[in-house]
């Protein structure tokens, strides 16, 4: 059993080790760190370790999904987290942390397949992505962001917007920038609510506070031509371009010897560089749709007709008066395994009646919260309902959601827990359930409420 123990450990020690790369060196000049130690070409960089340049540092980085991480001089800064889930890209969480300097992020694969999850934090700001190539100077106080392709949202740390959060900051005062707007970048200071667009071309630029080198892949330095063999994102082609180099300025420092017989030019051939065919990327199948309806007609409403027929929907759960439709066609949400997920109430639609079946009068949803905990597959909502004669009644439930996405309520009925719930995740975004209970022992609510994140 001791001998099992230990293999079982070594075995998970392994795996986390394995898990832990976030990417390797495919190239390196001047001073450059990665925690205390010099950065070597062709070495792993692991998740949480610091990346430093000095003055003539540069480091470029492989990410483990063929990305491309550049850290320009005088810069800090590290891959918080890389963790990629091929099978279920929801469940992918990747984090950048600029410290200080001047950094470029290149999307890879698992990023393009998990926009969603994606985070890029400076001491100001949190910058998001849309399949992106994106070059950001920051300090403690400032964060200026430049967009090379694709686009970028950028927010500052405000209004729920947390640089322990993952994925983008979207909210009212998140701003895009995309390749289109040429010539201008985003500027973020500590404090403010709201990035400013600015033009580019001025010296506050990243690439012209720290100027890419000419091999930098995909992007020449500022005022000169793209060098004709750029290093490759294969670390072993980026070893033997580097070795050339070296070889090429050990002969220009050897003695001219004039030679003793006639010279012959001899012309060599050009060697053309293989091209490595762009591995297209393939969107992710759309998620299902939910939606609702009310089958049932109240004070002089119709039903409406989505509650008659829903071809091409699968039932989730009904009250007296409402319906809940998940579309068939698309793929499950996939729940994820961990962490946590906080809603408001964005929209509702409810009614109260007397326990006899009498009375029943619309009212209004107030003061909502929908939250969940994925590490335990459970979630909690609560919230008051007033009705038209000024009365409050608070409603609450807890229950467990599945992995497809779908949630409902125990059956633990108490003051505390007065209702029953049935509902279902669109994405990380977007929730809706349908509710019915009993706020006292003379009236019965039920109704629909959809969830914003």
């Amino acid at each position: 059993m001791r001998k099992l123990l230990i293999l079982a450990s070594s075995l998970l020690l392994a795996h986390a080790a394995h898990a832990a790369e976030a990417g390797k060196i495919i190239f390196v000049a001047g001073a450059a760190k990665v925690a205390s130690n010099a950065a070597v070409l062709n070495a792993a960089v692991n998740e949480g370790e610091m990346l430093s340049t000095g003055a003539d540092g540069y480091i470029y980085i492989k990410t483990i999904d063929n990305g491309l991480f550049v850290l320009r001089p005088n810069t800090q800064a590290r891959i918080a987290s890389y963790h990629i889930d091929s099978v279920n890209p929801a469940n992918t969480r990747i984090k950048l942390e600029l410290i200080s300097g001047v950094a470029r992020s290149q999307s890879g694969q698992a990023v393009k397949l998990a926009r969603q999850n994606f985070r890029f934090n400076t001491p100001v700001a949190a910058i998001g992505v849309r399949g992106t190539d994106f070059t950001v100077f920051t300090d403690n106080e400032t964060s200026r962001v430049t967009v090379l392709s694709g686009g970028i949202t950028m927010s500052g740390f405000a209004n729920g917007c947390r640089p322990e959060g993952t994925g983008p900051c979207e909210g009212a005062a998140a701003r895009e920038l995309s390749a289109a707007q040429k010539g201008q970048l985003l500027q973020l200071q500590r404090g403010q609510a709201t990035p400013q667009l600015m033009q580019g071309n001025t010296s506050l630029a990243p690439d012209l506070v720290a100027p890419p080198r000419s091999d930098e892949p995909g992007k020449p330095a500022s005022g000169s031509a793209a060098a004709a063999t750029e290093p490759s994102l294969d670390p072993k082609k980026d070893l033997t371009l580097q070795q050339e180099k070296a070889n090429q300025q050990a002969i220009a420092q050897q003695p001219t010897v004039k030679p003793t017989v006639p010279d012959v030019t001899v012309k060599t051939p050009e060697v053309v560089a293989p091209v490595t065919p762009e591995v297209p990327v393939v969107p992710p199948a759309p998620l299902k749709e939910v939606s609702w309806g009310r089958y049932t007609a109240i004070a002089n409403q119709p039903a409406p007709t989505v509650a008659l027929a829903k071809d091409g929907a699968d039932r989730i759960g009904f009250t007296e008066d409402f319906v809940l439709f998940r579309s068939r066609n698309g793929s499950n949400f996939a729940t994820p395994v961990q962490g946590s997920a906080a809603f408001t109430l964005a929209s509702s639609e409810a009614y109260i009646r007397n326990l006899d079946g009498t009375g029943k009068a619309p009212v209004s949803l107030q003061n909502g919260v929908l939250s969940f905990e994925f590490g335990n597959s459970s979630f909690a909502t609560q919230f008051d309902v007033l009705t038209q004669n000024a009365e409050t009644y608070k409603m609450a439930t807890t229950g467990k959601v599945g992995s497809d996405g779908v949630f409902s309520s125990l059956s633990n009925n108490s003051r505390s827990n007065n209702m029953s719930v049935t509902g279902a995740l669109s994405d990380m975004a977007n929730a809706s359930y349908i509710f019915q209970g009993s706020p006292d022992a003379k009236h019965v609510v039920n109704g629909v409420a959809t969830w914003r994140k």
